[in-house]
């Protein structure tokens, strides 16, 4: 018997059920907003802003910058994400954090001011295990609230959560807002520290049908490996140069890929917890035993990333996109974007198209601060921003805690 390439089992659902894409019935004779969002991720890099216009019909990317954490607060981040840090210090790096993102969040070549505040925050702790989930995202807000004076909206995930969800991913109204195509099948695919997936099906019906959920490790070990053998001194494969040079392990990877969160069906959602430093340490053991060059065990690694991604789809997504949109940090890694092409054209067929979405009209680094935009201009609106086949909630709810100017 054949074995079927795309599982059939994924819980799906079609956008007349998901309000943020309703909107319009809400906010139809509203007018534009501009909206500020920020975002720094688990590679633990920095802070992405990005500022947009946004109407019931349309987001339009109107600047966007980023700003370097100082080596000082970005080890700090890594003892907190770690658990190596004591309480008094994570709540002196909650404030500290609060103020890095209010010093840089206005740039001088901006004379449009923004309305409105979407702060991700930097995630320290992230657990969806329904018998006790729990996340924390770093950075006061009250700190952007009184910068700006304008409202800030912050704590994102902690209302899905209550609600039995997951709390990720939740840059899925996002992705459907802006890549949504009638006919085809579009699969938006992010690849900061952990990679995430929404699946965008809009071949038949009046609305498309939407999954997402984390695939895996995107560029966190590769990141970590790299500190690894440079002493801190980089922080990253800068265009997959090491990676280039090595030859993968398919021994070590045959074991990687067995890992139960694979194979485990959505709603899901994952982090450093699972993929962080603990799991990094293992492997990168595995990875000297071998006798692996660090040429090698980068080209494992990001081997590793890419096999994941496509293994996913295969498990998980009932059928094959015809156009992937790779973006986020690990979309500038050409290395790792080769792999994954190679990976997906295999499972999906020579005609599928993989590319960034810079090709797209979106710079790879201002997806994720524009995602957490709009959520903010929708909480504003009372309008709910999760997905409940997402991120597995019972109910869908307002994402976000808002502080007033």
């Amino acid at each position: 018997m054949k074995e079927k390439r795309f599982s059939s089992g994924l819980r799906t659902t079609r956008l007349s059920n998901l309000l943020p894409v309703n909107v319009l019935k809400l906010v139809r004779n509203g007018r534009s907003s501009l909206v500020l969002g920020i975002m720094s991720g688990t590679s633990v890099d920095g802070v992405d802003y990005a500022v947009c216009r946004i109407n019931a019909r349309r987001i339009v990317l109107v600047q966007r910058w980023h700003a370097a954490f100082p080596s000082s607060l970005r080890r700090r981040l890594h003892d907190a994400a770690t658990g190596e840090a004591h309480s008094h210090e994570v709540a002196q790096l909650h404030h500290d954090l609060g103020r890095f993102y209010a010093n840089h969040a206005q740039d001088r070549r901006n004379r449009d001011l923004p309305e409105i505040v979407g702060l991700h925050g930097q995630t320290v702790f992230h657990n969806p295990d329904p018998r006790a989930p729990a996340t924390l995202q770093l950075g006061e807000p009250a700190y952007l609230a009184e910068r700006l004076r304008i409202p800030v909206v912050s704590n994102f995930r902690a209302s899905d959560m209550a609600a039995g969800g997951q709390g990720a991913p939740l840059a899925t109204a996002f992705h459907v807002r802006v890549w949504a195509r009638r006919g085809e099948h579009v699969c938006v695919n992010n690849l900061g520290g952990i990679s995430n997936v929404t699946s965008i099906d809009w071949r038949r019906g009046e609305q498309p049908t939407v999954a997402a959920f984390d695939t895996g490790p995107a560029n966190v070990l590769i990141d970590l490996a790299v500190r690894r053998f440079t002493s801190g001194r980089r922080h990253l494969d800068q265009d997959g140069a090491w990676a280039a040079q090595g030859n993968p392990s398919e021994g070590l990877l045959k074991r990687w890929l067995r890992h139960p969160y694979f194979g485990r069906r959505p709603p899901k959602s994952t982090g450093r917890e699972l993929f962080g430093e603990a799991f990094f340490t293992d492997i990168f053991s595995q990875t000297q035993r071998a006798g692996l060059s660090r040429f090698d065990a980068l080209a494992t690694l990001t081997e590793f990333t890419a096999r994941t991604v496509a293994m996913n789809y295969r498990l998980h997504l009932p059928s094959a996109p015809s156009t992937v949109i790779l973006t986020g940090g690990g979309a500038a890694n050409p290395v790792l974007v080769r792999a994954i092409r190679t990976h997906l054209r295999a499972l999906c067929g020579p005609k599928l198209r993989v590319i960034t979405s810079e090709q797209a009209g979106w710079p790879l680094q201002s997806v994720e601060p524009a995602a957490f935009g709009l959520l903010a201009w929708l909480r504003l609106r009372g309008v709910p921003g999760n997905l409940l086949e997402t991120t597995g909630a019972r109910r869908a709810v307002l994402l976000g805690q808002v502080i007033e100017a």
